[in-house]
């Protein structure tokens, strides 16, 4: 299994106290499997995908990840885990705005000791049509081009696992269409495993398997199907 979660919890403290946020979730994920994670808001979607990624600590259970215990990693473990391994893209784009696309996305790569970073970061901004763009700064390109870059830096490192957090939520229907595709794209083209929160029924149906939580627990058809 790419991704193992057992009676995974989560707490955190807020301002009115602790509160819990998942309860006991347990869930397997198969390499190159597709996976959407639906449910209301406010039902811990976010929360498991970024227990999965490990930039979230859960506080309970374990999380494995490609046969890595990511419950026993510090701090310094899990960033550079991520970094060789995982691919996240977020629903705000979290590109930095005194860079251009290219850096954007070249950057993660010079970090982790690629000697051909900038040659991969234009590969990628190629792939999501984006060449035409590499010299050019944030506040230049619109919502939809944005998050290309941001889906070229999460590619950049070919990584296993790509974790996706609503990622067409701040874009208009036909851009977060061809946002989705993309996306898609990259998956089939890295041969990685895809886990994706979204509101979206349609995108849902495009998963290989759909995972609903229902107030931080798994919904109990899922249970079962997993028993």
């Amino acid at each position: 299994m790419v991704l193992a979660l057992h009676d995974v919890s989560l707490s955190l403290d807020g301002n009115a106290g602790r509160v819990d946020i998942l309860h006991g979730i347990t869930l397997d994920v198969a390499a190159r499997e597709t996976v959407g994670l639906v449910g209301p808001s406010g039902s811990g979607k976010s929360s498991l995908l970024m227990v999965m990624g490990g930039l979230e600590r859960a506080t309970g259970g374990t999380v494995r990840a490609l046969d890595h215990d990511l419950t026993a990693m510090d701090e310094d473990a899990l960033a550079r885990f991520r970094r060789e391994h995982m691919g996240v893209v977020f629903q705000s784009f979290h590109l930095i705005p005194t860079m251009t696309a290219l850096e954007n996305v070249a950057t993660p790569l010079e970090l982790a000791g690629a000697a051909d970073a900038f040659e991969r970061a234009e590969a990628e901004l190629e792939a999501v049509g984006l060449g035409h763009r590499i010299g050019h700064y944030p506040s230049q390109m619109s919502g939809g081009e944005q998050q290309r870059v941001a889906l070229a830096r999460a590619a950049a490192p070919r990584p296993h696992v790509l974790l996706a957090d609503e990622p067409t939520g701040n874009l208009d229907a036909a851009t977060g269409e061809q946002i989705m595709d993309l996306l898609f794209g990259l998956r089939d083209r890295h041969g990685a495993t895809l886990i994706l929160v979204t509101h979206s029924r349609q995108l849902a149906e495009r998963c290989d398997r759909v995972v609903r939580l229902v107030d931080g627990r798994l919904d109990a058809a899922v249970r079962e199907a997993a028993e």
